[in-house]
């Protein structure tokens, strides 16, 4: 069972508008509210502390990466949740993930392309939106690829 993302708020940052817009289109048809910007410092200057549920990251971005802006964003609101998203191939940041995302508390990598019913299924994993029926990950600390090849995560 799921439960509703209806206003559950996701601050998306890619620098690419096409992916940008297809994943806003794609995230809001599924109830969450969804800012997106194509430039990273556009979005840092957006931010308020407590509103949005969850940032959705382009890692490489021109100008500002997106573990330099989850860094930043993790100062104004130390609570907030984070996808990292890439269009690179997963292995080139297998050892970031190992080392860099457990410091941030950052958990999910999510490779492009990837479907939106992959992508929206994620993020209600991510923000909690599917109850417990529903089977979980293994509880390892270490990066592991779960069903999706779209996706690797850390579990806590």
């Amino acid at each position: 069972m799921i439960t509703n993302a209806k206003n559950k708020r996701i601050l998306l940052v890619d620098d690419e508008p096409d992916i940008a817009l297809a994943f806003k289109i794609g995230l809001e048809d599924s109830g969450f509210v969804v800012d997106a910007f194509n430039e990273p410092k556009l979005a840092l200057s957006s931010f308020k502390n407590g509103f949005y549920d969850l940032l959705l990251l382009d890692i490489k971005m021109p100008k500002l990466n997106g573990i330099e802006f989850y860094q930043r964003m993790k100062e104004v609101d130390k609570n907030v949740k984070v996808c990292f998203i890439t269009a690179s191939e997963i292995y080139y940041y297998e050892k970031i993930a190992k080392e860099v995302f457990p410091l941030l508390g950052a958990r999910r990598l999510l490779r492009k392309p990837i479907k939106i019913e992959d992508l929206v299924r994620f993020i209600r994993q991510e923000l909690g939106l599917v109850c417990s029926g529903v089977s979980s990950s293994n509880n390892t600390n270490s990066l592991h690829n779960n069903e999706s090849p779209s996706e690797y995560s850390l579990s806590s």
